[in-house]
């Protein structure tokens, strides 16, 4: 057995914190990811670094808050720029740990950069299997796209005739890999990123069957593309066993942020993707490492994905470089039991420049929504769900938040391009709107 630790990032897409086993989740069958948090380290309160895909995953491969480095933005998907991507002068993970001796791994979705240079190739990995882009039709059927937009291995296009349902094609790939490379002398860091259960919501016969007793139609075919991934991930999982390598394999699996409208669930929180209320960042959260955790734990302390990046390091036994500065913490010891206070003093989150923002401090969370163009405070000690706004009632706790967001802002940049994103909250409020506006009708009358 190797001495370092394999590493196995897996991400999930616009999965619901409540669409899991682990996180109490019952009508969406998801064994092999509950069989992971119950020999690992599940987290009651595992945030992604930003309510929507793009600026996550630069997040999660730069242990930097993205604001810090102008990926702020989902990269435009029509009127993407040469510039437009992941900056090259940011350190990934898949970088330090290919330079350090770790045979590195790229499966699925990108969406960190359309052009080339921006490509994993050139960020750290060896071998490539996925598409650049932020969506794909679960089919490999491209449509009006080019074939370069459609599955690539290492840049080159797969054709359409090699692929079946994707989510089933990246889980082949993961497993294919770990056959090829698992007896090697080197570690290897496989980033397993997959685009399920992101719309289009499609899915096959195979994984609906598995759904028939959900009766809401919509929530029953996304369930079906969580069941796929699942189902992927214990393939991928058993092929570790198989090989020998699963003790000693470092496996952490999140979702880039919360849950999407189209049959998702946050539940028990409020809001969905794209917001800053619990809803739209925490989710999904887990982390197995056989041979170096104990397992069977519920972490209740708020962690990030920034922490990822250390946590990495420190099984990896690599130091951060003097010209790399993380964002997040090392969890292993707080994991082990060897720190007992909470990971971080403070989270923050940003959009849109801006336009909205929020940080949580011990169990006061302060919510600049651009949704409701409000400024709120909820005590989630009290109130997890954020029904109970405080900011008039406690005006000081707010001022003292906002001036720890203001110091923490200070070491942002502007979006280095924009999406649509600040333009689309009003208009979803606009429709929330109408629709109490319509039910209410009646009663006016």
């Amino acid at each position: 057995m190797k001495d370092r630790p394999n590493i196995l990032i897996i991400v999930s897409d616009d999965q619901g914190w409540g669409d899991v086993g682990f996180n109490g989740g019952t009508d969406i069958p998801t064994p092999h990811l509950d069989g992971l948090a119950a020999q690992g380290v599940s987290f009651e309160a595992g945030y992604a670094s930003h309510p929507y895909c793009s600026p996550s995953r630069a997040g999660l491969l730069s242990g930097r808050y993205q604001q810090h480095f102008g990926h702020e933005c989902n990269i435009p998907y029509k009127t993407a720029g040469s510039e437009d991507g992941l900056p090259l002068d940011e350190l990934l993970l898949s970088e330090l740990l290919q330079k350090k001796g770790y045979q590195t791994c790229a499966v699925g979705k990108w969406h960190l950069g359309d052009d080339q240079k921006f490509w994993p190739p050139n960020r750290g990995f060896d071998d490539w299997y996925g598409f650049y882009g932020g969506g794909f039709n679960y089919w490999g059927d491209l449509g009006n796209k080019k074939e370069i937009q459609g599955v690539l291995r290492d840049g080159i296009p797969v054709g359409q005739d090699s692929l079946t349902y994707l989510t089933d094609d990246f889980s082949r790939e993961a497993v294919r890999y770990i056959d090829n490379y698992a007896q090697s002398e080197d570690p290897f860091f496989m980033y397993l990123a997959y685009n399920a259960p992101h719309a289009p919501i499609q899915a096959t016969e195979e994984y609906i069957d598995q759904v028939a007793h959900i009766e809401d139609g919509e929530r029953a075919a996304y369930a079906a593309m969580v069941v796929g991934m699942d189902q992927g991930i214990g393939r991928v999982i058993q092929k570790l066993k198989d090989t020998g390598e699963y003790e000693n394999t470092l496996i952490i699996f999140y979702s880039d942020n919360g849950a999407h409208i189209h049959g998702a669930s946050s539940a028990p929180f409020r809001g969905h993707k794209g917001m800053l209320f619990e809803g739209g960042i925490r989710v999904p959260f887990l982390i197995s490492w056989p041979k170096g955790l104990q397992g069977g734990k519920r972490f209740a302390q708020p962690i990030s994905a920034l922490d990822v990046f250390p946590t990495v390091l420190a099984a990896a036994d690599i130091r951060t470089p003097k010209s790399k500065s993380l964002d997040g913490v090392d969890l292993l010891p707080y994991l082990g039991g060897q720190e007992k206070e909470a990971p971080h003093d403070a989270l923050f989150w940003r959009y849109s420049g801006g336009a909205g923002y929020a940080l949580r401090q011990g169990d006061y969370k302060l919510v600049m929504s651009a949704y409701k163009n409000e400024t709120l405070l909820f005590d989630l000690s009290t109130d997890p769900y954020e029904q109970k706004d405080l900011s008039t009632r406690q005006p000081d706790k707010v001022k003292e938040l906002m001036a720890l967001y203001e110091t923490w802002d200070q070491q942002n940049v502007a979006p280095k391009w924009d999406d649509p994103h600040a333009a689309n909250v009003s208009k979803e409020e606009a429709q929330r709107q109408r629709i109490l506006d319509r039910a209410s009708a009646g009663e006016k009358r």
